[in-house]
């Protein structure tokens, strides 16, 4: 096993945090920053050169070893180090997994990072995990009593990116692993396709985009223009850990033939199955080749349409209900107070909130969450498992990171007092 020396034990230090990977975007390393000024120690472990790029700072280790044996490695790293404090993107990429086992049997505390469930403009902030891992309350009785007295959330973007900066981004931690792969000979990446095949496909996925614009005007004029009605079916990436660790599925082909199917069987004659695209797909599967075979063998295929654009707020107006493996698009529908069928686990698949009973119900008597239990949802998860900010602008970065050295120690800086009562 090759890896730089180990860091001395940070003994005058009032924490140790140790950072994995996190987003392509200089969060994690102005979260370090902040920690550091209120006199803690920051560690990192760097896997590949991407990670390395997005730290450039002190406290960085590089691990080079095997997969195999990163376990062993990142467990002996926190228990040399006096790791109180582990923070990722994302608990379920296996390097990731390996660590969260690791720091669970040393009492570490486990910060997970994600997107926001409110975004564009919130980052997602929990202990321990997301979805089937989340510590949110799950009983209609305890989220009203929870959220009693929080204030409603403040639903005005305030930071904003370009999608431009995002991709600069991607490039600038995906481009060095491909080419000085060498470097950290050994990693091996969580994502389903190469860099470079993603690459492609986004490339030929835009030069299509004015025709695929065009398709999906003309469908969507169609379908809202014969009045008939219609339920929305976001699909998430295929690469999507939400989908891959925290749902029944273990592919996007599983849950497309699933929902097809039940439509088939369950949805009324004049009822229509909207299915969009993720705007972030990379096009390397045919999606809308794969779905229409789904349609074409349950005798359906006029009925379920499928778009590559388009807006899903004016879609979701329309729309009878959405329906979901566990898509944060679940809120845009809860926010307009449509019917929503979650598959997956996720913090808004509650009773009173999802709808409670089977997808083969749903398409006859779909019915909206409880608006009370709507309002308390939103008011809980805004308050204490969200952050305003986001990850790439650079107002919006350092507004999250902020946030988050707020959660984790308070303005002062002492104790642990402040990181767990946020998030209980």
């Amino acid at each position: 096993m090759t890896t730089d020396a180990l860091l001395p034990p940070q003994a005058r230090a009032k924490r140790t945090f140790l950072f994995l990977q996190g987003p392509s975007s200089p969060l994690f390393s102005k979260c370090a920053a902040g920690l550091e000024e209120r006199g803690h120690a920051c560690l990192r472990i760097n896997l590949n050169i991407g990670d390395w790029i997005f730290w450039r700072r002190r406290g960085g280790v590089n691990y080079r070893g095997r997969r195999e044996r990163w376990p062993e490695f990142v467990r002996d790293f926190m228990a040399r180090n006096g790791v109180t404090d582990l923070l990722l993107l994302g608990e379920e990429r296996p390097y990731h997994k390996a660590a969260v086992l690791a720091a669970k049997a040393l009492g570490i505390d486990i910060h997970v990072v994600e997107m926001g469930y409110m975004r564009p403009d919130w980052v997602t902030f929990e202990r321990d995990g997301i979805s089937s891992n989340s510590h949110f309350p799950r009983e209609p009785q305890r989220i009203l009593a929870a959220a009693a007295g929080l204030p409603d959330p403040d639903w005005t973007v305030r930071y904003r990116h370009r999608f431009v900066v995002e991709a600069g981004y991607d490039l600038l931690y995906n481009l060095p692993n491909v080419f000085l792969w060498f470097l950290y000979p050994h990693y091996r990446r969580h994502a389903l396709f190469h860099p470079l095949a993603e690459y492609a496909g986004w490339v030929l996925r835009l030069l299509r985009k004015k025709r695929t614009e065009a398709q999906t005007q003309e469908t969507c004029g169609r379908l809202l223009g014969s009045g008939a009605p219609f339920f929305v079916y976001p699909l998430q990436l295929q690469t999507d850990y939400q989908l891959r660790a925290h749902s029944p599925f273990a592919n996007q082909q599983e849950a497309i033939s699933r929902i097809v199917s039940s439509f088939a069987a369950h949805a009324a004659g004049n009822h229509q199955l909207l299915v969009k695209l993720h705007p972030l797909d990379n096009g390397l599967i045919d999606w809308r080749a794969h779905i229409e075979s789904e349609a074409q063998r349950h005798g359906i295929s006029g009925r379920i349409h499928t778009i590559d654009g388009g807006n899903l707020d004016r879609l979701i107006d329309a729309a009878v209900g959405l329906v979901t493996v566990n898509s944060t698009a679940a809120l845009g529908a809860f926010r307009k107070h449509k019917p929503v069928k979650t598959l997956g686990s996720a913090v808004f698949d509650t009773p009173g909130l999802s709808y409670p009973g089977p997808l083969d119900a749903f398409w006859k008597d779909p019915f909206p969450a409880e608006r009370a239990l709507e309002d308390a949802f939103f008011r809980l998860l805004a308050q204490e498992y969200q952050v305003r900010g986001n990850f790439y602008s650079d107002a919006g970065s350092s507004a999250a990171a902020d946030a988050i050295v707020h959660r984790l120690v308070g303005t002062s800086g002492e104790g642990r007092a402040a990181a767990h009562n946020s998030q209980t």
